[in-house]
């Protein structure tokens, strides 16, 4: 059998499987302040810093979670409770019609729980999203934006979405931008998405 999914999931490499073997042998809660703690503490922060390092952010931007999931979800409603909470008008979600229902799940538990309004911003027939049509839409109406999401590769086309130019016009408007980077973290590329 031909197993074509390893965008999904994949065996992992010899060495990771080693020292995730190695590091769950280790005893210690990192909160903790006796040596365990403190040790498996440092093991954490500088794993931070690879992955920062890798991803050209700082250390504390950073969060550990325990997949594409809850950090969609964190992210997503993290950053709309936190618009609607600096201005209670900023209730619209800009989201890509072709998202990963990671992200689709979110935004609709948004929508139907916390009152927020979507616009999907349409994807052509080359599967890639419209980016006129967000700027002629944050051009109109931004100041009810909370927040926009596009993801960075398709999960099921392998289409890779232009996110440095959605990325500018989020920056342009102030609008926060949430993208997706599951499946292509590992692959591509980091993008220049506004980082500072």
């Amino acid at each position: 059998m031909a197993y074509l999914d390893h965008a999904a999931t994949t065996a992992m490499r010899p060495s990771a499987l080693t020292t995730l073997t190695e590091s769950a042998a280790e005893l210690g809660n990192p909160s903790s302040l006796h040596s365990a703690g403190r040790r498996s503490r440092r093991i954490v922060e500088e794993s931070r810093e690879i992955f920062a390092d890798e991803l050209g952010v700082r250390p504390s931007d950073v969060v550990f979670t325990s997949g594409g999931t809850e950090a969609d979800n964190l992210a997503i409603k993290g950053l709309y409770w936190a618009a609607v909470a600096k201005d209670p008008a900023r209730t619209t979600l800009l989201v890509s019609t072709i998202e990963h229902h990671a992200v689709l799940d979110a935004v609709e538990w948004l929508a139907e729980h916390e009152g927020a309004c979507v616009e999907w911003i349409p994807a052509g027939l080359d599967g890639r999203v419209d980016v006129e049509w967000l700027a002629e839409f944050l051009r109109r109406d931004a100041s009810g934006v909370a927040l926009c999401a596009v993801m960075w590769a398709n999960n099921e086309t392998g289409v890779i979405q232009p996110v440095e130019s959605v990325a500018a016009l989020c920056d342009e408007f102030e609008i926060p931008f949430h993208c997706d980077a599951v499946q292509g973290v590992a692959w591509l590329s980091q993008p220049s998405v506004g980082r500072s």
